[in-house]
């Protein structure tokens, strides 16, 4: 409940910010927490960033502004902190689908995006499985993909797909030289208005890596086609959570996500911190069994 008040006063905070800077620390300070925890659980709970949410605020109501009175275009770009006419009119374009100058035609459609009002609901009574693990340092070697979006919403699933189907060659490459031939790791980093880094990466020994561009080694000169980077995971507290063992178990990883922020993040114990989020996809051999896991290591610690 303390988080549900906590995340309505920020968002009013915002409301009554609209036309002034925002500056996220002290938008997170409304709800006690730190900027990144707040940031984090708030795209996983509304499926946009705060970012995204001030944008189209700002757009919405801009919109509106020109629509009902006689304001300058420039002056509506001023106030709402776009620095140039032609930075506002390709961003209310994108919005909107047409010109601030069209719309005050008549007849002009324009988008509306609300407010947010939280409701509260009595929810919870669920078991949710979970371990805190300290989990040593580790050295990945993977490749990656500038993701749009936030890491919680459909966006990402389509995202992942394309990107695990268009890029064949970089897992069987990786398949050949990872220690842990079932499991394959995603990593999420890089977080922020724009998108995140996502990672698809493998476990391997030191030989490998260090003989990656090693022709000598092996026996080609074009790995670096590739683009494998280097991933080092510093030894780092997590919140591990799984889920069933089943053939398919991703629908019920992104449902573990939104249960992990409306449900376990809102104690007073835990908070997230800005380091790479992983997935472990336990996936057996090619062709697959029926067993099947996913683990999610969210990086925590004391608040």
């Amino acid at each position: 409940m303390d988080w549900i008040i906590g995340l309505q006063k920020a968002i009013d905070y915002i409301e009554d910010n609209l036309t002034e800077t925002i500056d996220y620390e002290t938008v997170a300070a409304q709800s006690f927490s730190s900027s990144y925890h707040f940031q984090r659980v708030f795209s996983i709970l509304c499926g946009f960033t705060i970012g995204e949410y001030i944008r189209n605020r700002r757009l919405s109501l801009a919109g509106t502004e020109l629509a009902t009175s006689d304001v300058k275009v420039i002056d509506v770009a001023l106030k709402y902190g776009y620095e140039s006419p032609d930075s506002f009119a390709k961003a209310f374009q994108k919005f909107h689908g047409i010109l601030p100058s069209q719309a005050r035609n008549d007849g002009s459609n324009l988008k509306s995006f609300s407010r947010l009002v939280l409701k509260f609901s009595l929810e919870g009574g669920t078991i949710m499985n979970y371990r805190i693990e300290t989990k040593p340092k580790m050295i990945l070697l993977g490749y990656k993909r500038r993701f749009e979006g936030t890491p919680y919403d459909e966006l990402r699933h389509k995202q992942e797909v394309d990107f695990f189907i268009t890029t064949r060659a970089h897992q069987w490459m990786l398949k050949g030289m990872a220690n842990d031939k079932l499991s394959d790791y995603c990593v999420l980093t890089n977080m922020n208005d724009d998108g995140y880094d996502f990672y698809i990466a493998a476990t391997t020994d030191n030989y490998e890596r260090d003989n990656l561009y090693n022709s000598n080694v092996t026996g080609i000169d074009f790995m670096d086609r590739f683009k494998f980077e280097e991933i080092v995971i510093p030894e780092r507290t997590y919140a591990v959570f799984e889920t069933e063992k089943q053939r398919m178990p991703i629908p019920e990883y992104f449902d573990i996500r939104k249960q992990i922020a409306a449900e376990w993040l809102s104690n007073e114990e835990y908070q997230l911190i800005n380091a790479p989020e992983l997935a472990v996809y336990h996936w057996g051999i090619v062709g697959g069994y029926a067993d099947r896991t996913i683990e999610i290591w969210i990086p925590i610690e004391k608040k």
